[in-house]
């Protein structure tokens, strides 16, 4: 599974085709299309006809990705300056069920990317394999050639293609080998991106895995290094892991934004372990949902080096309502939050953590939340002594079950000895939580689960406790506001693209447009 995404540069509209997860007559992978909705501000979503739809009754259309051609390098828009072009993979099937030759295929928008045609001489680059796919494309100024990047799924290699006219593709090279391989690659991205303190972006090669992550699964690993039009080449031959947690998966990144900016991606927030088999499926007539939007760009932390820092994008401001509650010097205090009346039942939080001592450091920053019907759990937390470990756990929650469905993870996170501070946020939305945390930059770690409560949450506990006299603590809880109540009918249905009806109960779907 994974989405394209593309900003339009003439006024900043944000365009997700949600790709292979989109299968509008069921609620499991199968009869892959390319489903379509956009945005202006990344959080309230308009969803839209179906993009792309299969060639013919033997193929899917799997993942790929989408530009803006403004200089019709393609030939395809004479007159206009605003046509998109998409590339995806066809998957073709055979009779028996097994997998037959998948293929890069080129559909073009006339209309700025609402509807598309198949160009007449596709494939752009053929294959007879069935595992060739997931497309990538960008425009490389300094060479003024189009670059595509594409998984030679298991052969462990991300192949680099290059074009003047989007049609003609000639292969450059391979980025082979790197990072956990799992049993296959899948979903490659390849992004300039800044590097805090240097006026120089870098490049970062994103590659998904697909089973074989360290939880089971799958996940996605990235590669900061150097770009030349042809050959990337990395920093080192470490495993940098995007997300410690166990759902956000092939997260692909806006095409149109300049690398000079902060880089915004949207994963998949599911597992192949079991994404189809959770229980909102049978229940409420979906599967999956999105992740937040992240703003991302590089950075040098301590002892680690290159880092990947991952924020909510525009720090949540266009769905952020009133604050249940603060405290600015909350110390070793505690709060507590009844959000049971808030509509969305989904809620943001964050807590500034001062004055660490570098030394003999005690203490605890957790959160906690229930639901005070069922006596279920999700809770969470950083330790600031010993090697400092940070974890979350889902095993409280009872609505699901499932053997690969890990309920604990953790992580790791250093207490920068100049900054001597740490920072949390997270957002809980009903059935999704995900955790952003640091000390020299916001966002060093970020970790995202799923889970299925057979009741909503609806209190929260943030608690300090331990801590070093003289470390101050300050904390507030923020009610979101959903992004989709205006779509919602008499019976607080909303309807997608596929007009199948989904129930807004104890799961209830997300409240940000995932």
């Amino acid at each position: 599974m994974s989405v394209a995404h593309y900003a339009r540069e003439t006024d900043r509209e944000y365009h997700r085709d949600e790709v292979s997860s989109d299968n509008p007559t069921g609620t499991v992978a199968g009869n892959q299309h390319w489903g379509h909705a956009t945005s202006r501000d990344l959080y309230h979503w308009e969803n839209q006809p179906i993009a792309i739809f299969p060639p013919d009754d033997t193929s899917f259309v799997f993942s790929g990705s989408a530009i803006v051609d403004a200089n019709n390098t393609s030939g395809f828009f004479p007159d206009q300056d605003n046509g998109v072009v998409a590339f995806w993979t066809r998957a073709v099937y055979n009779d028996d069920g097994s997998a037959g030759p998948q293929t890069q295929w080129l559909s073009y928008s006339r209309d700025g990317g609402y509807t598309f045609q198949n160009y007449d001489q596709n494939p752009v680059i053929n294959s007879t394999s069935s595992q060739f796919r997931d497309p990538k494309v960008f425009y490389y100024s300094p060479g003024q050639h189009w670059v595509l990047v594409v998984a030679y799924a298991q052969e462990f290699a991300i192949g680099i293609f290059t074009s003047t006219n989007l049609k003609d593709w000639t292969h450059a090279s391979n980025f082979t080998h790197h990072g956990l391989l799992g049993l296959q690659y899948e979903c490659p991205n390849l992004v300039q991106i800044p590097m805090a303190g240097s006026s120089d972006p870098m490049y970062m090669m994103w590659i998904s895995i697909n089973p074989g992550a360290p939880l089971g699964g799958s996940i996605s690993q990235y590669f900061p290094g150097t770009f030349n039009g042809t050959h990337f080449t990395a920093v080192d031959g470490a495993a940098r892991i995007a997300d410690f947690a166990k759902d956000n998966y092939a997260g692909q990144f806006f095409n149109g934004i300049p690398g000079t900016e902060h880089q915004v991606s949207i994963a998949w927030a599911s597992n192949w372990q079991y994404s189809q088999d959770v229980p909102t499926g049978p229940l409420e007539g979906w599967r999956s949902s999105m992740s937040l939007p992240r703003s991302h760009y590089l950075a040098n932390i301590t002892r680690l080096g290159y880092d990947l820092i991952s924020q909510p994008y525009n720090n949540l401001s266009p769905v952020l309502g009133s604050t249940l509650a603060s405290n600015s010097s909350l110390g070793n205090g505690s709060l507590l939050v009844d959000f049971s009346t808030v509509p969305s039942g989904a809620i943001y939080f964050e807590a500034n953590v001062t004055s660490i001592p570098a030394a003999n450091t005690t203490g605890t920053l957790n959160f906690t939340f229930l639901s005070t019907t069922t006596g279920e759990s999700l809770y969470g937390g950083q330790f600031f002594s010993g090697d400092t470990p940070f974890f979350l756990n889902r095993d409280q929650i009872r609505g699901y079950n499932n053997p690969f469905f890990t309920g604990q993870f953790s992580s790791n996170k250093l207490i920068d000895p100049d900054t001597q501070a740490y920072y949390l946020c997270g957002v809980m939305d009903r059935s999704i939580i995900e955790v952003f945390f640091g000390s020299a930059q916001v966002g060093e770690n970020a970790g995202t689960a799923t889970f299925f409560a057979e009741q909503p949450l609806d209190t929260m506990i943030l608690k300090a406790g331990g801590l070093n006299e003289g470390v101050g603590v300050s904390a507030k809880v923020v009610a979101i506001e959903s992004a989709w109540a205006r779509y919602e009918n008499m019976m607080g249905t909303v309807l997608g693209n596929n007009t199948q009806r989904v129930r807004r109960d104890s799961f209830r779907g997300n409240d940000l447009g995932w």
